[in-house]
């Protein structure tokens, strides 16, 4: 089971509003986990991004833990603050 699966089960466990809009809020919530991953692999914790994107820990945390209705331009300066190029694909 992947690190991702394996939190979302978790996360499912715990949490009966979550596992119920599950499916509604996936998207959201896998963009979170791929800048929270992102952001651990570039070894930064959410207060040195903060201070990269010159704004708060609270912030990074918010996009990170609730990523609905992030616009395209925080997505870009959030992969570039990691050294990192945003890429979409229209699948």
């Amino acid at each position: 089971m992947s690190d991702l699966q394996d939190y979302i089960k978790k996360r499912k466990a715990r949490d009966p509003e979550f596992a119920e809009n599950f499916e509604s809020g996936y998207e959201q919530f896998k963009i979170g986990v791929m800048l929270k991953t992102a952001r651990e692999e570039a070894g930064l914790t959410q207060e040195e991004l903060a201070e990269k994107l010159h704004t708060k820990k609270s912030a990074i945390s918010r996009i990170e833990n609730h990523a609905e209705d992030i616009k395209l331009s925080t997505l870009e300066k959030f992969a570039n603050a990691l050294g990192k190029h945003l890429r979409i694909e229209v699948a």
